[in-house]
Order: structure tokens, then sequence, then C-alpha cells
């Protein structure tokens, strides 16, 4: 083997930048697709790392793992390093996780009313002392696809990103929202700022083809809801 061949194999990278390795020392969730896939395949070419070969098929797939998911395994062996064996085993770990994704699907928490998303949201919100700032994002059938913390505050406020939040709805291809704030003093009444943020918002999802389903905002004793109150257009 060449000098030249030896620094581009991962055995002689830094332990912590070897795939299977970081996964061991870092967890899965530590590792970009393009590692993950360097795990799958195990090895590049003449030119290549396993990695930056498979950085190389991403950006060939827009970086985007359902693109990657739609080509076959012709397609994959035009990419030198990637034999059959190898683009086998790409074609079926996508598949085993759109699997995933079809039949977790089913056991996915559903919001029909703002009763539903004050019942998902409750225990991340209700009793807490300080504010924060959370957003489910939903599906066509409004289904939960997922539910993320945003941001802390104090007492009296945090600060909800927008760009942050419609980032990850386009992200997650989600077709609605749902804000979800505290109030710790108990209050249910919407200030102001709440207002004004509901209001930019609303506004701003529908320039993404979303929609704002609701805003609600929690207390340990009940919720409000924009969407229930007419607030909400």
């Amino acid at each position: 083997m060449s000098e030249e061949h030896e620094k581009l194999t991962i055995k002689s990278w830094a332990e912590g930048d070897r795939p299977r390795e970081k996964l061991m020392l870092k967890g899965k969730g530590a590792l970009s697709d393009a590692e993950l896939l360097a795990i799958l395949i195990g090895s590049g070419n003449n030119k290549e790392t396993a990695v930056d070969l498979c950085k190389r098929i991403l950006q060939q797939s827009n970086n985007n793992l359902n693109s990657l998911a739609r080509k076959s395994i012709n397609d994959l062996m035009q990419f030198k390093g990637i034999g059959e064996a190898k683009a086998i085993s790409i074609v079926a770990a996508l598949e085993l996780g759109r699997r995933l994704e079809s039949s977790s699907e089913e056991d996915r928490e559903v919001v029909k009313s703002s009763k539903d998303a004050y019942k998902i949201l409750k225990s991340n919100l209700a009793d807490l002392p300080h504010e924060e700032f959370w957003v489910l994002y939903l599906n066509r059938a409004n289904k939960v696809v997922e539910k993320r913390f945003i941001s802390r505050g104090g007492v009296s406020g945090t600060v909800a990103d927008f760009k942050i939040i419609l980032k990850r709805g386009l992200e997650l291809l989600a077709s609605s929202i749902v804000l979800a704030h505290n109030h710790p003093s108990g209050n249910l009444t919407p200030s102001e700022e709440d207002r004004k943020l509901t209001k930019k918002f609303n506004e701003a999802v529908k320039l993404l083809d979303m929609s704002l389903l609701d805003h609600i905002i929690v207390t340990e004793s009940g919720y409000f809801s924009f969407r229930d109150d007419g607030l909400l257009s």
C-alpha cells in the first residue's frame, strides 16, 4: 500500500474521528449522515476515505436522505468504490429507515384540538418556575412528527427564534405547527408580546406553505388557546 493511500484510510485518523470509534465514544447522534453511511460501506477508494466518498454521494443527492433513498443499486454503483455489495447495504439500510418511519406513524399522537396539544405539552411546561418555549411539528394528518424544546427564559419571558423554528419545520416537511409556552405566574391572559409574536409567526408560516394550528399558553391549572379564542385566522 502506498504512503499516499495510507494517509487516506480511516485507520490513520485520530481515534475520535473514526466513524465506528466515534459512535462508540460519543453515541450515534454525534455522527453526520456521511459518517453513518461510511460505517455501512467500510472503505472508500484509492483517492477518498469512506467518509469523503459518502459526502460526495450525499452532495449528489442534495444532501437529502430521501433523495438518496430513491437511487437504485446501479445508480450507487456509478461511484468509484461502491460495488454491488456496498450499494445493496446502502439501499437496505435506507429501506429499513423508511419502514421504521412508516411503523412509528401509527403510534404518533394526534392533535385534533387545543386540549390535545395541552395534554402533550403539559408535562413539559405546567409546573416550571421559569418560562420555556416549545413547538409541536405536525404532518398533514395532524400527527406529531416532533415535539421540540426551543428556549428557556426567566420568570417573565423567553425568546422564540423564528428562523430556528421554521428551519426545523422545513427539514421535517411539517404541514402545521403548534407554538407553546408557559406562564409561571399562573396568569392565562396573553401578554401584548405574546399577541405580537403569534401574529408575526402566523404570517411567516404561510409564506412557507405551512400553517400555525395554535399557540397555547400553559399553566399548572389550565391553558389558553389563541385558536379557540379567535385570535388566529
